[in-house]
């Protein structure tokens, strides 16, 4: 009886037990159907292995994507420099007597590239992609075109800073393409495919340019641009998708919703925001990234160190080798292969040994690797300068400068590139085109603006003297790469952006 009485009183204590657990695991279970129901509404792709997603395409339509941006890139950057041996004989038709001018109708193209990536990068990130490629493209054929038609200096001049930041549109959303198609153990090839247009055309212009300009005139050397513009952009408009992720997504969830009648699906990218405040917020991202980003202002200051040299370099080689070797406009195109040869070498190892060099770090790489082969090439930057400087100072044979600015050459490439692929390592796909964009914004002012001090620096230091100041510019830059292989993951980590 009492082993009866004490078993009841057990009973009626495990039931309790159970009526309390119960009651207790009702909101935890609420909780749980309520958080399977918001996933259930969450729209992402169908797996690993969705077709849809543009990092799983077939290898040719991805790498289609990135020849096309390469193309795009050629031909903005053929404009950048192509028009420079003709400048000046539009100096003589348009009365032009003031040198910083003259370097004003080249150089102010590139003004107009660092300006349009601001209003561009966070477009591309809330439209995509594909719009900002056809749109840019439309309006920069319009744009070359009144180059071409230009009548007066302030017409010229106006178009040419137009053209530059409709042109801007490829250079800014290009590595966000790359970095949308291409996983990151990939991208050191890809990167070299999509870099040969930026880094080959401001070398093949003036080239083709000398002789253009000499021949059938200034003008020609635009028409010529715009028949190449046009050619790639008829080929994008059957070839060129959309590789945005969020865009992706975004157009996913509005036709399930429209299939399934569920108002409440939304895209896994979805943050939650108006397009007036994503834009917003995202036109604020370069510039946040570059004031409060040390990796992104330090690398982009480096960047733009080496472009304004490059540009300067391009502006001055027509007066060098005219004034110093007696060059026709012609020939004086030739005096840029050098730079462009030590470019084309650089790619051509970069693009064999970068992915390599990566693997070799392990499965699990740091983007601070990317930097690794970055640390001992960039000497060959003041080295080559130096070199150039002095052996036209001194009226050398003209082909031991040039094989001075073939080092430079090697070396740009080698600072460019790891510093792309680092950013596109470090920022990821979705702030990748901001990252890039502050980093273009601020090399291209610099490209632009830089090349204006070169008459007046080599007027008063001459040739030897004037490119040694820069040479040891460049020098000072040396440890910046082995400081970010370093500490660059405690930075990311410390000073972090919330975008």
């Amino acid at each position: 009886m009492a082993a009866d009485l004490e078993s009841s009183h057990e009973k009626s204590a495990i039931s309790e037990d159970d009526h309390h657990d119960q009651q207790s695991s009702e909101p935890d279970q609420t909780a749980i159907e309520q958080e399977a129901k918001e996933k259930d509404n969450v729209v992402d792709w169908d797996g690993p292995d969705d077709p849809q997603n543009p990092r799983n395409w077939p290898t040719w339509k991805r790498m289609t994507q990135v020849i096309l941006a390469s193309a795009f890139l050629l031909t903005a950057n053929l404009a950048a420099t192509m028009f420079a041996p003709g400048a000046a004989a539009l100096a003589k038709e348009f009365h032009i007597t003031s040198s910083t001018i003259t370097s004003l109708t080249v150089s102010i193209y590139l003004a107009g590239f660092a300006v349009g990536p601001m209003v561009i990068a966070p477009l591309s990130e809330l439209y995509g992609r594909l719009v900002i490629y056809h749109t840019c493209n439309v309006f920069y054929i319009g744009f070359i075109i009144g180059c071409a038609l230009g009548k007066n200096t302030s017409m010229f001049l106006v178009f040419r800073f137009l053209a530059g930041c409709a042109s801007s549109g490829p250079l800014t959303v290009g590595g966000g393409t790359v970095a949308d198609v291409v996983p990151p153990a990939q991208r050191g090839r890809a990167m070299s495919l999509f870099f040969v247009g930026p880094l080959l055309g401001p070398v093949l212009g003036p080239v083709i340019g000398g002789f253009v300009s000499e021949s059938i005139g200034w003008r020609w050397t635009f028409w010529i641009i715009i028949i190449l513009a046009g050619v790639s952009f008829a080929i994008s408009i059957f070839f060129l998708r959309e590789t945005n992720a969020a865009v992706l997504l975004g157009w996913k969830t509005t036709r399930l919703r429209k299939e399934t009648g569920n108002a409440a699906l939304v895209s896994k990218m979805d943050r939650g925001l108006t397009p007036r405040q994503l834009f917003l917020r995202a036109i604020t991202r370069p510039t946040k990234l570059l004031i409060l980003s040390p990796i992104v202002l330090l690398l982009s200051l480096l960047c733009a160190f080496v472009f304004g040299l490059l540009f300067m370099l391009f502006t001055t080689f027509p007066t060098v080798f005219e004034e110093q070797y007696h060059f026709s406009a012609g020939i004086s195109g030739l005096a840029y292969l050098g730079v462009g040869i030590g470019m084309a070498v650089s790619l051509a190892i970069f693009a064999t040994v970068s992915d390599k060099l990566h693997k070799a770090l392990g499965d699990s790489p740091t983007p601070e690797g990317r930097l690794k082969p970055m640390m001992w090439i960039m000497p060959a930057v003041p080295v080559g300068i130096f070199w150039y400087g002095w052996a036209a100072e001194k009226q050398t044979h003209w082909i031991v400068p040039i094989i001075g600015t073939s080092f430079f050459g090697f070396g740009f490439l080698w600072v460019i590139m790891p510093t792309q692929l680092y950013m596109v390592d470090a920022f990821g796909p979705e702030a990748a085109a901001s990252a890039l964009a502050a980093n273009v914004v601020l090399r291209l002012l610099f490209a632009a603006f830089v090349p204006l001090a070169g008459p007046s620096l080599y007027a008063n230091l001459g040739l030897g003297w004037g490119n040694s100041v820069l040479g040891f510019i460049g020098v000072a830059f040396l440890p910046v790469p082995f400081f970010f292989y370093r500490y660059g993951g405690w930075l990311r980590e410390r000073f972090a952006v919330k975008l």
